[in-house]
């Protein structure tokens, strides 16, 4: 096979002709296992180890984790979980300053315990978010941003898919990780919640808001009224307590859990709400069929683009390089959040991890920073970039869920994506943010 940039070695080549693919909008997966195939060829080996390689990259045990947390959170949606939830929250706080902003943002914080991918968080409540929010005074715009900024969250607060996937790679405890998560992700969800007096709203006035809590809650005295929306959304609003708790206490694993996830879902929508259906559940196993197939798509290319990362020694010489920049390790970690942030805005968080880790991570360890520690941050980092244009998939999502072109929805979240930034700095200068509760609980 003839080489298309002469001079170059294979490895090189790869990586180049992985951008060049994207450029063209070729899908993630097949740009990842297009240049992996030529690399591979450049280097003298033949595809029928291919297969290995994909099989071993896909066949561990803690990315069954994936297809079922996928999966427990599109149930959630159809069997209205959600719908429930939101109502709650309605009541609860919807008259707080703010309204339905708040409510927004809690209910995605609430979310991404429950789903764990930004994108699902995004279809799932988003168009009822963005629907109370503008009924409540607020630009549609901005409301969209809202949801996109908040439920970029859900690959941040435990469980996460994101932190799976560096568990994985980093071969670090995913349990560990979880924990480590659940302060920082509270702390952006407060930074959100700090942007939202600079929202220009419009205001709605408290008959407005009444107004919001669907039939059987509007017209009841507050008391009431909150007694029968918690009556509704309990088995909804248990789910994480019965998620994260179980992980925590140990009675099953992080990976155990999605199956747990997945089955409690099955059982309130069965029997708690009597929603569940047989049309609904084909459709629920559809959408999540279809959504893992692209992450695990994405995962099984990747094995193959990173073995030849390893065979290449691009880690040696790429991490040797970013080593070179300085003797200070807080210029290296920026120098890592800016490259993380910026192929944020054109790939998606499992791309760029399954890319960027295995250059990043020898470097973590020269610098002897902890591994959890720094997987938050490589997290709420990739986290804004679900909702920074020109690739944010949370974006595309929302834009398709609200009929708002991407321009419109950008401009809405311009606020959350400055605030966040803030956010960011703030969970990577202070490491114990993350590392107080998985101390604690050691």
């Amino acid at each position: 096979m003839s080489d298309l940039f002469p001079g170059l070695g294979a490895g090189t080549e790869m990586v180049i002709l992985f951008f060049l693919l994207m450029a063209l909008r070729v899908p993630v997966a097949f740009s990842l296992g297009l240049s992996a195939f030529y690399a591979m060829g450049q280097m003298g080996f033949g595809f029928d180890i291919a297969g290995d390689l994909i099989a071993a990259g896909v066949t561990k045990f803690s990315l069954l984790a994936i297809p079922f947390f996928i999966l427990a959170g599109t149930l959630m949606g159809t069997l209205g979980i959600a719908e429930r939830m939101i109502r709650f929250f309605r009541v609860l706080i919807g008259s707080m300053p703010g309204g339905m902003g708040v409510v927004g943002t809690v209910v995605c914080l609430f979310w991404g315990a429950v789903s764990g991918s930004g994108p699902a968080s995004v279809a799932a409540i988003g168009p009822m978010i963005v629907k109370g929010m503008e009924e409540d005074g607020y630009d549609r715009a901005y409301a969209a941003g809202l949801v996109c900024t908040g439920a970029a969250l859900s690959i941040v607060i435990p469980p996460s898919i994101g932190l799976v996937i560096y568990g994985v790679i980093a071969e670090t405890s995913i349990s560990q990780l979880f924990i480590a998560a659940v302060v920082p992700g509270l702390f952006m969800g407060l930074v959100m919640l700090a942007t939202l007096p600079f929202a220009g709203r419009r205001g709605a006035g408290r008959a407005a808001l009444d107004a919001l809590s669907p039939a059987p809650h509007a017209g009841l005295p507050y008391g009431r009224r909150l007694a029968v929306a918690f009556r509704e959304a309990f088995w909804g609003l248990l789910t994480p307590l019965v998620i994260l708790g179980g992980i925590y206490s140990g009675v099953f694993t992080p990976t155990e859990a999605a199956l747990v996830a997945t089955v409690y879902a099955l059982g309130v929508g069965a029997l708690a709400y009597r929603t569940l259906t047989l049309r609904g559940l084909y459709e629920a196993l559809a959408d999540a069929a279809a959504s893992s197939a692209v992450v695990m798509l994405v995962v099984a290319y990747a094995g193959l683009f990173g073995w030849v990362v390893t065979v290449e020694d691009l880690v040696g010489s790429y991490s040797g390089a970013l080593l070179g920049l300085s003797d200070n390790q807080w210029v290296i970690l920026l120098a890592i959040m800016v490259i993380l942030l910026v192929a944020g805005m054109f790939m998606d968080a499992i791309t760029v991890m399954f890319i960027s880790l295995p250059i990043f991570l020898p470097v973590m360890r020269e610098m002897g920073w902890d591994p959890v520690w720094f997987g938050v941050v490589v997290m709420v980092n990739l986290g804004i970039g679900l909702f920074t244009p020109p690739v944010g998939i949370n974006l595309y999502v929302a834009a398709n869920v609200t009929r708002l072109s991407i321009e419109q929805i950008a401009r809405g979240a311009a606020p959350f994506l400055l605030t966040s930034l803030l956010g960011l700095a703030v969970v990577a200068g202070l490491p114990q943010l993350s590392l107080m509760l998985v101390e604690a609980l050691r």
